[in-house]
């Protein structure tokens, strides 16, 4: 579909205005990171920029980078993007709407335009599908944003994006070139900032060194509960029982701002950890409101704790010390049973000596003629100790 002549404004651009147009098209799709790269056509100096877009003066004639809207339910307004075509020959643009995102790396993209909007891509509508720019001139569109009666109170995200009509192949692939202009829509009705920590869990990874320390992962997912877009300043800590031992992760970037419904994975590791047993993973989430909405919401997001526990057990450690253990036992056993034959050899050379005793005293014969001991006759009075050393003597000697 063409653009209705009644219904765009063309104006010439000077040198100048290409340069400033060419930058804002670069950083507009740079703030919509995850989409193509800006549309180029190469030329002997290298890659250069064929269009840009950027936002229709607002109420008050300021510049703006972007479009942000308060709107009630069931509430329609108007507003514009201008398109500017930078190349020597005509251009012919689709333009669209679509729903946004937050990507992995932590950047607002928006979705192509294969995927039905649901939100701000569906609320949104251009004038003209489709538009034509002659060389170094600059197009006006209008759209229109319509809230539905049933929209949900809170944040919602989109763009307005203009594209090539047939994507580009380059090296075999296709690439769909466009430049876009976010869209964040706040909704009226109540605001409910909130975050919740999801999926909480910790590992440890214990080392061969039995007095080495470990490696705990703590793992979860930070989930936008509520209807506003948020950011989240984060903190967690790995201790043992009672908090000792903590290990807290240095340097915790925070969560990008999600928007409603997003959620964010995190992982961190921590070294330095003492195997204690049991180790207890803590979460601490601050989440903020975005500084230009901040003041609109009565009060501030509540900070969110939670908390995840893992086995911790210094198998290494504790192998040595059964070690340690099991040879401290041989060595007594071993101990006791020298003192046990030891004391056998004792008792049985006092019962000798004791036998010797006795069948020295029942024999009747003259004490003239009988033989005495080695060590002399044995006293009857004499002690068991006594007895023994003597046997003992007698045996050494023999």
């Amino acid at each position: 579909m063409g653009f209705p002549n009644t219904s765009l404004a063309a104006h010439a651009l000077g040198r100048r205005g290409v340069h400033a147009l060419a930058a804002a098209g670069v950083a507009l799709v740079l703030s919509l990171a995850g989409a193509a790269a800006p549309a180029v056509a190469d030329t002997d100096d290298g890659p250069e920029v064929t269009w840009g877009v950027h936002p229709a003066p607002g109420p008050d004639g300021e510049p703006r980078e972007n479009y942000a809207y308060a709107i009630e339910p069931g509430q329609e307004l108007s507003d514009a993007i201008v398109v500017a075509n930078y190349d020597a020959a005509p251009l012919v643009l689709d333009v669209y709407a679509a729903d946004a995102f937050t990507t992995s790396s932590g950047q607002l993209d928006a979705a192509t335009r294969e995927v039905s909007p649901r939100a701000v891509g569906a609320w949104v509508l251009p004038v003209a599908d489709r538009i034509t720019i002659e060389p170094g001139e600059s197009v006006e569109v209008p759209f229109t944003l319509t809230v539905p009666e049933n929209a949900t109170p809170g944040d919602h995200a989109g763009a307005i994006l203009t594209a090539l009509t047939t994507p580009q192949v380059e090296d075999g692939v296709s690439v769909d070139r466009r430049l876009g202009i976010r869209i964040h829509v706040r909704v009226g009705g109540e605001l409910v900032p909130t975050v919740a920590v999801e999926d909480l869990r910790v590992d440890y990874a214990g080392t061969f060194n039995p007095f080495g320390l470990g490696e705990a992962t703590v793992s979860y997912t930070v989930r936008n509960t509520g209807n506003t877009r948020l950011s989240v300043p984060q903190s967690a800590t790995v201790s043992g029982p009672f908090g000792v031992f903590a290990v807290e992760a240095a340097d915790l970037a925070s969560v990008p701002e999600i928007l409603p419904g997003e959620e964010w994975p995190v992982t961190i590791r921590l070294s330095g950890v003492v195997p204690a047993f049991v180790l207890t993973a803590s979460v601490a989430l601050a989440p903020e409101l975005p500084a230009e909405t901040a003041a609109t919401v009565a009060a501030d997001p509540p900070a969110v704790e939670a908390t995840a526990r893992t086995a911790a057990i210094p198998w290494m450690l504790l192998a040595l010390v059964l070690l340690v253990v099991a040879a401290i036992v041989l060595a007594v056993r071993r101990a006791r049973r020298r003192r046990a034959r030891e004391d056998a050899r004792v008792r049985e050379a006092v019962e000798e000596a004791l036998r010797q005793r006795d069948d020295t005293t029942s024999m009747p014969v003259d004490r003239a003629d009988a033989p005495s001991a080695p060590n002399g006759p044995i006293d009857p009075s004499s002690s068991a100790e006594d007895i023994a050393a003597s046997a003992g003597g007698q045996k050494t000697k023999s």
